[in-house]
């Protein structure tokens, strides 16, 4: 018993690549579960969900901060954000899992709150995009900021892949999406790079 406890409250840096990897890919595989599993409950109960959404600038609308991040619009919603947030948060998820919960946390807060604060009037926004435009950011800059090669890469290789679709996102062109919480998001993906980076000697560039 006492082992368990302290295997399961250790640190991530003492936790073997492999193991870190089956955690990761167990923690989104249930993630992008759950989105799927409240999107049917979603449709059966006649969108009842959908009232999760935040509506901008409505003091009871705060409760919603948290669930909007959770909700969609439809199967075509949750479809387009399954993919980037499986392969984003496994790679974030990679550096640890407390940090990820730490940055996710943040940024689906962060990221209610300014929908929350500038989107429209009459809009409801939900999803799971403003997180992952967040961990986009937070993946793309990450490895520079801890100067670590393998997340450099890393970051190269996300921008690469995402990088079109990201700026398009946040283009306040586009119609029928809440570029503000793309932003948003986006923005504070970059922000928690910084707060929760590893510290690295200085000087040092590592793998």
């Amino acid at each position: 018993m006492a082992g368990g406890v302290r295997g399961a409250l250790s640190p991530d840096r003492e936790w073997s690549r492999g193991d870190r990897a089956k955690a990761a890919a167990k923690l989104m595989a249930g993630w992008v579960a759950l989105l799927w599993i409240l999107e049917v409950i979603d449709v059966a109960s006649g969108n009842a969900l959908d009232d999760f959404g935040i509506m901008p600038r409505s003091v009871p609308e705060l409760i919603d901060v948290v669930p909007a991040s959770f909700i969609h619009f439809g199967f075509g919603h949750v479809a387009a954000n399954s993919v980037p947030l499986l392969v984003l948060g496994f790679l974030a998820a990679l550096g640890g899992l407390r940090r990820f919960v730490a940055v996710c946390a943040l940024i689906i807060v962060a990221d209610g709150l300014g929908v929350w604060l500038i989107s429209p009037d009459n809009t409801n926004t939900a999803g799971a995009s403003g997180v992952v435009f967040g961990l986009f950011g937070f993946l793309v800059v990450g490895g520079f900021v801890e100067r670590r090669l393998l997340g450099v890469g890393v970051g190269v290789l996300v921008a690469a892949i995402w990088g079109g679709a990201i700026l398009g996102g946040i283009a306040p062109t586009e119609t029928g999406i809440s570029w503000q919480g793309h932003l948003i998001g986006l923005v504070t993906g970059v922000v928690s790079a910084f707060l929760f980076r590893r510290r690295q000697p200085r000087g040092a560039l590592t793998a």
